[in-house]
């Protein structure tokens, strides 16, 4: 049986303003005004995204309808079986649509369909952290294909023995950080160390941030003299990722302490104008976080990046097992999560969200 899907906007007044949206696309002044054009196609894209499942929604109600209506007509036992296995297929369509939009309902916060600059950090553990970051990193692009998002590496530190230290990367997408933002805190591995000749079992951490990208005209003030610029050549992980000129740059704000890297373009230049777009997002999020006196939010919460801190916790030994604290999913297919299956975690995380905000 289908569940019910709790729908919280309006479909008939989206229609409508989808409709506006395209009208107002096929003007020929259309381009003439660059930024108002790309905030307009957002836009469209967005109401799309959650009124195309409906549609799909709609045909596969009446192409379930038809194939009931034939199962009932068809007199061999045989056709009836194979005419309801196709209704049965069409009912799975329909649920996995239903949980599309649900989804989508799920995802209103202010800037939820904004990019995502995503950044991990190695915690305690060594060269075991070091791997887990890689591993990771690893996970989160494995994600980021299976739903058709774009990732950009802009910042990759290669680990002294192994792994990386810390990676930055842009996420690109229709609610990305929307996506992402569940995923903020500390990762816990336990496995089998492959570092290790005696074969022991190791506990290893690393740390994910998560901020949404933010238009230029925002309003967080940067003053140059709070600012120190470091250059440096990049190298080792990161492959055809990064370059290897000495046109990386590094930025530290001194007032926060909040530092950010990028190492994706040759030119100094174009390096240095992404480092300030993340600089700029991450100081919107703290900024945001000092007006709601909830520091804890985002980046108390993570804390240190070691034990009783985790949001979730990857056990591959002695049982398999991964565990979120905050939500109780648990999935026991460890590969299958290292692989980019994280909907399960991100979906109860939003859900959960949800239930905890305040009634209208």
């Amino acid at each position: 049986m289908l569940r019910k899907c709790e729908v919280i906007f309006d479909e008939p007044k989206l229609r409508v303003q989808l409709k506006e949206l395209e009208s107002e696309a096929s003007t020929p002044s259309f381009w003439n005004d660059q930024n108002k054009a790309r905030e307009t196609i957002a836009r469209t894209n967005a109401l799309r995204a959650v009124l195309d499942p409906l549609d799909r929604i709609t045909a596969l109600f009446e192409e379930a309808w038809i194939m009931c209506e034939i199962a009932e007509l068809e007199e061999g036992e045989s056709d009836r079986t194979a005419a309801a296995n196709e209704v049965s297929a069409k009912v799975g369509l329909i649920e996995d649509e239903f949980n599309r939009v649900e989804l989508h309902a799920l995802l209103s916060g202010e800037l939820d369909y904004n990019n995502a600059y995503v950044s991990l950090h190695a915690g305690a553990g060594g060269t075991e952290s070091c791997d887990w970051a890689e591993i990771l990193l690893r996970m989160y692009r494995r994600y980021v294909d299976l739903i058709g998002f774009k990732m950009d590496i802009l910042y990759i530190q290669p680990g002294d023995e192994a792994g990386i230290k810390s990676a930055s990367f842009m996420v690109s997408g229709p609610h990305a950080y929307g996506y992402l933002k569940g995923e903020r805190g500390v990762h816990r591995l336990v496995r089998i160390s492959p570092f290790d000749s005696n074969k022991r079992r190791h506990t290893s951490f690393a740390a994910l941030d998560v901020v949404p990208e933010v238009d230029d005209d925002i309003d967080v003030r940067i003053d140059d003299k709070d600012l120190r610029v470091d250059t440096f050549r990049s190298s080792g992980a990161g492959g055809q990722h990064v370059n290897t000129t000495d046109s990386a740059v590094r930025i530290t704000h001194m007032p926060t302490g909040i530092v950010v890297a990028c190492q994706a373009e040759r030119s100094q230049h174009k390096n240095r104008a992404k480092a300030m777009k993340i600089l700029l997002a991450k100081l919107y999020e703290w900024e945001q976080d000092q007006k709601r006196k909830e520091m804890e939010k985002f980046y108390g919460d993570k804390g240190d990046i070691a034990w009783g801190r985790q949001i979730r916790s990857y056990v591959m030994q002695p049982y398999t097992m991964v565990k979120d604290h905050r939500t109780d999913v648990q999935v026991g297919n460890v590969d299958a999560v290292l692989d980019g299956m994280l909907d399960p975690f991100i979906e109860a995380y939003l859900k959960k969200g949800r239930k905890h905000e305040p009634a209208e």
